[in-house]
């Protein structure tokens, strides 16, 4: 089965390598291909690990306040609760690879539903879900957390995700993009 989604609005792709179904709940292993100019904003994790291993190219990591710039067979790990983002800011694609500890099927579930929406034309452009109760949902179910001052919008966040799941929105987001 393909386990390759694509993004048209970041153009961006990933392949999931190990789900938290392949190995247990151990970790979650995904390939992601970056364009130029793409990435994700700074935020962390209460619950998992990620750990970025650079494999073509350059990506940029932020631990904390520390931007790195791996390069081939480089590695960097946010672990829990440090405040971290991926960029690529290198001029040309790049691939690396991220390892979630423990395996995070919300993560997975994330991807797969927010790269669905941006195919079907039902993302803005800068990538979030014009459904404002999806995108509460998606954040929620990422285990994402926003640090600093925009930590006031994440009990906003978290509320209006309870709100999509007694719609029952997050249900059918996963029956129509969730597919491994």
């Amino acid at each position: 089965m393909e386990r390759r989604i694509y993004n048209p609005i970041q153009k961006d792709y990933v392949n999931f390598i190990k789900t938290s179904t392949d190995t247990n709940g151990a970790y979650t292993l995904v390939e992601v291909e970056l364009a130029d100019g793409g990435g994700v904003g700074l935020h962390y994790h209460k619950t998992y690990s990620e750990k970025f291993e650079c494999m073509e190219g350059e990506v940029q990591v932020q631990l904390d306040k520390k931007i790195t710039t791996l390069s081939v067979g480089q590695t960097a790990t946010a672990e829990k609760m440090v405040n971290h983002l991926f960029r690529n800011r290198s001029g040309k694609p790049c691939k690396f690879k991220v390892e979630i500890r423990p395996a995070s099927r919300g993560f997975e579930q994330s991807l797969q539903i927010g790269y669905g929406l941006a195919s079907d034309g039902l993302c803005y452009k800068n990538g979030f879900p014009k459904d404002k109760l999806a995108l509460a949902w998606l954040f929620d179910v990422s285990e994402s957390n926003l640090p600093g001052w925009r930590s006031i919008f994440e009990f906003i966040l978290r509320r209006q995700a309870k709100k999509a799941r007694k719609k029952g929105i997050n249900k059918k987001l996963i029956e129509r993009y969730c597919k491994f």
